[in-house]
């Protein structure tokens, strides 16, 4: 038996010519594509204003502040200061920075323990003068500190050593004073109520005269004022007319 094979299928010369797709040609990466550069930008420049809003945010100037509580017509020393660090912002310029130096100066306002020294505490306050009270140790508050304000009172009392009239009269011969220094005051055994320390406040030049002339060599009692914030102004002689005697 004879095996027939089909006959095989002539491929037409026309297929075999017909060409194929082209294969695309890929292409390297550009480092330089504008699409690539803008947002590298994009996020650098988005870094860049966190950063600054951030830091801006957080940025501090280093200014002074009071250490305690200080009248008007207080001549500031080193000890009256200390160096803050604080976030003020626009308003960094109305406040005295640490690059300053403020000794010596006179405040022309009370300033709080603590505050932040303004600049226009400084302001010229008068011909202030610096007077030396003596006083008797038993007549001073035992709590007295620089920067406070007090009374000055002359007493015409014979217990506390008057050597003129010893009416028991009571004359305000300094009101509202602050205290610039206090030496001579001394602690234990050797303190005594009659031992003398020196209080020294400050007074307008045109008063001093009238101050010592008041006193009269009479003996003096300071009172404190439970606050810095004088109602008007700087201090000044007492005018007020002798108090009788106090029964």
């Amino acid at each position: 038996m004879t095996a027939v094979r089909p006959p095989a299928t002539a491929v037409p010369a026309a297929a075999e010519a017909l060409p194929g797709p082209t294969p695309r040609r890929i292409r390297p990466p550009r480092w330089l594509d504008l699409r690539l550069v803008l947002g590298v930008l994009l996020v650098l420049g988005s870094v860049l204003l966190g950063a600054r809003v951030v830091g801006a945010a957080d940025a501090t100037v280093p200014v002074w502040a009071a250490t305690g509580d200080l009248a008007a017509g207080t001549e500031l020393t080193v000890d009256d200061l200390r160096i803050v660090d604080v976030r003020l912002g626009d308003a960094a310029g109305s406040y005295l920075s640490a690059g300053t130096e403020p000794e010596g100066s006179t405040l022309s306002r009370a300033v709080r323990a603590g505050e932040l020294l303004p600049r226009s505490a400084l302001e010229e306050v008068g011909d202030l003068v610096q007077l030396a009270l003596p006083v008797q140790s038993g007549y001073v508050p035992p709590g007295l500190e620089r920067g406070q304000l007090v009374d000055v009172y002359a007493v015409a009392d014979p217990a506390a050593g008057a050597t003129g009239v010893a009416d028991g009269s009571v004359t305000l011969v300094v009101r509202k004073a602050p205290v610039q220094a206090i030496s001579g005051r001394s602690e234990g055994v050797l303190s005594t109520p009659t031992t003398a320390i020196q209080v020294v406040v400050a007074v307008t030049a045109r008063d001093a005269p009238d101050v010592l002339g008041a006193i009269a060599g009479r003996p003096l009692v300071v009172v404190v004022h439970d606050s810095v914030d004088a109602d008007s102004g700087t201090a000044s002689a007492g005018r007020a007319p002798a108090a009788g005697p106090t029964g």
